[in-house]
Parts: structure tokens; sequence; C-alpha cells
């Protein structure tokens, strides 16, 4: 089994209509039945976001996102399946629940 990160790309903040939220919950439901789920989350705006580089001996922390880009990760899935073709077709169909674009990149392993 592999595990995959499904991304939603969003544009907006606090996009998701009422029926979209339930479309969502019904494809949280459908991965939960097949056995392919893990984890889920929506994420808060990206002005919301604390950048922290510890690398230096002094911790440096910087409001906002790390890029500034027109697209951001509003959500993701983190799913549990045998092989590719199952993660590609669980992703269209998160495309499909969410009304957004998706990313879908498996964990290293």
């Amino acid at each position: 089994m592999a595990q995959y990160l499904i991304s939603v790309l969003d544009d907006t903040t606090d996009s998701a209509t009422a029926e979209e939220m339930a479309s969502i919950e019904a494809f949280n439901e459908h991965l939960q039945a097949e056995g392919h789920w893990v984890f889920a989350g929506g994420l808060a705006a990206p002005s919301t976001a604390t950048v922290v580089d510890g690398r230096a001996a002094e911790v440096f922390f910087t409001d906002g996102p790390y890029l500034e880009s027109k697209e951001y990760v509003g959500g993701f899935w983190i799913i549990e399946v045998p092989h590719l073709d199952v993660a590609l077709r669980l992703a269209a169909l998160g495309s499909k629940h969410c009304n957004r674009r998706v990313e879908l990149r498996p964990f290293l392993g």
C-alpha cells in the first residue's frame, strides 16, 4: 500500500458553499467506507500563516505565506491505496466533490 497527498488548490478564502461542503463530506465518507482514508483537513487562509526559520542560532518568524501566489492549498486528504491508478481515480473524485483542482503527490517511502 502507498500513501498519497491530495492537495486542494483554491484562489479565494472561505469559498466553499454549503453544497460543496456536503459533497466533500460525502467524499470523506466514501474514502472511509472503501478503506482509503488516513486523514483530511481544511486550512485557514494563507494570511494566517507564519514562516519559521530555525536553521541559524537565532530563529526567525515571518508573518504571511512562504510564497505569494494566485493559488494556495486550501485543504487536503491523505489516502492509502494499492497503486497509482486508484490514487488517480480518487483524486479525480475529490476534485469533482470539492469543485476545485487538486494536486496528487506520493509520500516518499
